[in-house]
């Protein structure tokens, strides 16, 4: 071990070992996307479920220790290093305080009085419409496109039924409203992976990122009322107006820049609050509530270190360094640069099915990148979130396609198709990287925005 690394200070150029760097992580895809894509075609139930990413992940870490000629001591110093730092450890806990939130809110009702509100306040002549402007209001609540897809689809699929709609557009609109809140709001893991993982501002992001999809959100509405249906929601939709209260004051603390642990923190424990003052829950079920929330983020939480793990060996080796030189090696320009950000998180969503742990490989690619060409924090983090959704939510394979599959027993080629809002996202940003458009004062200026950089170097 060198004179560096007995001080603590792992020097992470000191090896260079290219493409061979990333075997580990190419063992991880095979075992994990390879064996989804076999048991699919046999036809097996939840086929990328059979081997668990925690698993391929173990293995691919013993790969590792085969990899270079450091000491097998070096090697774990240099696993677990990047697997601590602070940025990782600090999403963590936002994504278990995230968790906590979405637990205790669903044991006190608000949960349900989010979907009934909505539900109440639904454009009855144009339902398509209105199932979309819901999915996306909850989704933005409550920061989980899953558990927005499992509140809202079987209703959709229910109503479509019952007025002899199409099922397949039904479950998309919610589908696409789903990944509008997934990919804006404030407690989804993917805006917290983007933010923490290229040293954004959640509250910058969330302006630049929001102005996107809601050009992209109004057309979707526009386009699904024009197409879409005259059907009926039929039934009473009961809902507590306090309940509502915890997310309200989340989204407008988070807007106006409060911190984000302090923003879940308040929205818990005031969640909390109106259940014991309602009686909906008492101080063992909220506990409860609690644990299960978080329990939901533990998976996320493992793969998030461990991957981040994987990834600091693959830059000690030079794997980083090669792979950048590959992407940027015909990178011209800051729209180049911008289009280079855009594939290599698609490309990793595709591979790994997880637009979270997209984000988390191809964060520290992406801010390589972005010093180059000065391109704001915010705008790379939005780039990441947009793209990693995009790509979520028209793979056959991702969760939230499959959750749709299953409600609906259609297939992907039944429901994507009808994902507007995905398409017009795409649209949308990619018109802003063709037009240059959306550029922050310093960049206009030419001011360099990373000269006085104190933030934490996630590599």
């Amino acid at each position: 071990m060198s004179e560096d690394n007995k001080k603590g200070t792992l020097d992470f150029n000191d090896k260079y070992l290219g493409p061979i760097a990333f075997v580990p992580l190419l063992v991880f895809l095979a075992l994990y996307l390879g064996a989804g894509l076999i048991f699919t075609a046999l036809g097996v139930e939840e086929p990328f479920r059979k081997i668990p990413r925690e698993t391929a992940l173990l293995v691919a870490i013993m790969v590792s220790v085969f990899i270079g000629k450091d000491k097998l001591d070096t090697k774990f110093d240099l696993f677990c290093e990047s697997a601590g730092q602070p940025g990782v450890i600090l999403m963590i806990l936002i994504f278990l305080l995230a968790g906590a939130f979405s637990g205790v809110t669903k044991a006190t009702g608000g949960v349900e009085s989010v979907v009934n509100l909505g539900l109440t306040l639904v454009p009855k002549k144009f339902l398509f419409a209105g199932l979309f402007i819901i999915s996306a209001f909850i989704a933005t609540a409550m920061g989980t496109s899953m558990g927005t897809i499992a509140a809202i689809g079987p209703i959709a699929v229910g109503v479509a039924e019952a007025a002899s709609l199409n099922v397949g557009v039904a479950i998309a609109t919610v589908l696409g409203g789903a990944m509008f809140g997934d990919n804006l709001s404030i407690i989804s893991d993917t805006t917290i992976a983007a933010t923490r993982g290229v040293g954004a501002e959640m509250k910058d992001k969330f302006r630049m990122n929001g102005l996107i999809a809601g050009i992209a959100a109004i057309a979707t509405v526009i386009l699904y009322s024009i197409t879409g249906s005259t059907g009926e929601i039929s039934g009473e939709f009961a809902y507590n107006i306090i309940d509502i209260i915890p997310y309200v004051v989340v989204l407008v603390t988070a807007i106006a820049g409060m911190n984000v642990i302090t923003v879940l923190l308040l929205g818990t424990v005031l969640a909390a609050l109106i259940g014991l003052f309602n009686g909906n829950a008492d101080i063992i079920s909220l506990a409860q509530a609690a644990q299960s929330g978080m329990s939901g983020m533990y998976s996320v939480s493992i793969v998030s270190l461990l991957v981040r793990g994987l990834t600091g060996l693959a830059s000690h080796y030079g794997g980083i360094d090669w792979l950048l030189n590959n992407i940027t090696k015909n990178i011209k320009s800051r729209k180049g640069a911008e289009i280079g950000i855009s594939a290599l998180v698609s490309a990793l969503d595709f591979a790994l099915a997880n637009n979270t742990i997209a984000i988390i490989v191809s964060a520290p690619l992406a801010l390589d990148i972005a010093k180059q060409y000065n391109i704001a924090r915010k705008r790379v983090a939005s780039l990441l979130d947009i793209f990693s959704c995009i790509v979520q939510s028209i793979i056959p394979h991702g969760g939230q396609v499959m959750l749709c599959m299953s409600l609906t027993g259609l297939s992907p080629a039944e429901i994507i198709p009808y994902a507007y809002y995905i398409y017009l996202l795409l649209a949308v940003t990619l018109a802003t990287i063709l037009f240059g458009l959306m550029k922050t004062p310093e960049e206009k200026q030419g001011i360099d925005q990373y000269a006085d950089d104190i933030a934490v170097d996630l590599e």
